[in-house]
């Protein structure tokens, strides 16, 4: 495992090794940057392979190895995004429990407890991995090293604005003399008004998530698959022209004006529609979870099941809609 680590470590720039590990200690991840970087590359190689294969067998030809390095390309995104929705969850579950850890520490300050001492004795059990981290910041303090530094440290873990803000006031705090029993109730409080705050806004935007999840959901697979099946009609009309007329329409009065066939595969449009309705519900997800959380990667969630409801929608659209045209075109 160690000559597979060094090995990966040549083929990348120190600063994104540094990184990934970076995020892999947010997402509290319990592995190093060289084994994500080993599934990565392995699942790169994989995916790449197993999909020129599978394209090859049904006749891709030439396109197969392209579009196979692109879809391990996809599998390397997949991955730095489940890594991405991670850290969002670990933060959001941190910023519930911080106020009620921060009123705890605050309380155990007013009794006399020194403060490492005090947020020691608040990280209760059900604070989870929060307590985890207290803990390992307290171990290092008893180690040697600064409060000040262990802190920064514990602050580095989670990529949050508000532990951020926190911790740079209780550092002024420590260096300039202060009340920090009462400052940690007041980021307490003020940390559950905002939260408060988020969620009435997120109300007043309800309406807003309805539009895009009707446009993403109902009004986009059902406009393709519309025009999917005029574009299957239209080409099953035209093959019956020219096969009444193999030479073509005749033009009449106006020679430039010459009918012709549409140059739309019906196949290739409906390829094109199923990419499109993973793309616009995917993209719907996110923004549905933008307005209603602030974050866009908490929608990821959500995105199979948009994904789902849109190409069902599609199919069951597309096939109401033929079955429509059949019955009143005698196609």
């Amino acid at each position: 495992m160690a000559q597979a680590t060094t090995r990966f470590e040549r083929y990348l720039p120190i600063g994104i090794v540094r990184v990934i590990s970076r995020e892999a200690t947010m997402a509290g991840l319990k592995r190093s940057a060289n084994q994500i970087l080993q599934i990565m590359a392995l699942g790169f190689v994989a995916v790449a392979v197993l999909t020129t294969i599978a394209l090859l067998v049904l006749g891709w030809g030439a396109l197969a190895p392209l579009i196979g390095i692109v879809a391990g390309a996809v599998f390397i995104i997949i991955v730095y995004m489940a890594i991405e929705y991670l850290i969002d969850a670990r933060k959001t579950k941190l910023e519930e429990m911080f106020p009620d850890y921060l009123q705890i520490a605050s309380a155990n300050l007013r009794s006399g407890i020194a403060l490492d001492r005090a947020m020691l004795l608040a990280a209760r059990p059900e604070f989870g991995f929060l307590s985890d981290d207290i803990k390992e910041m307290n171990r290092r303090i008893f180690s040697g090293e600064t409060f000040e530094a262990a802190l920064k440290d514990f602050a580095s873990k989670y990529r949050s604005f508000e532990l951020g803000h926190a911790v740079r006031m209780m550092l002024e705090a420590l260096r300039y003399g202060g009340a920090m029993a009462d400052l940690l109730e007041h980021i307490s409080k003020d940390l559950r008004n905002q939260q408060l705050i988020q969620k009435e806004v997120a109300g007043q935007l309800f309406m807003y998530s309805i539009f895009i999840a009707f446009a993403g959901l109902i009004a986009a697979p059902v406009l393709y698959s519309l025009t999917s099946q005029m574009i299957v009609v239209t080409d099953q009309v035209w093959k019956g022209i020219l096969t009444s007329n193999p030479g073509g329409l005749p033009t009449t009065g106006i020679s430039f004006l010459k009918p012709s066939p549409p140059k739309i595969d019906p196949g290739t449009y409906h390829t094109f529609s199923l990419i499109s309705i993973a793309v616009i519900t995917g993209f719907a997800s996110m923004i549905m979870s933008a307005i209603a959380t602030g974050s866009p990667l908490k929608g990821l969630k959500y995105l199979p099941a948009f994904m789902v409801v849109g190409f069902v929608v599609f199919f069951v659209g597309q096939a109401f809609i033929g079955s429509l045209f059949s019955s009143l075109g005698g196609i």
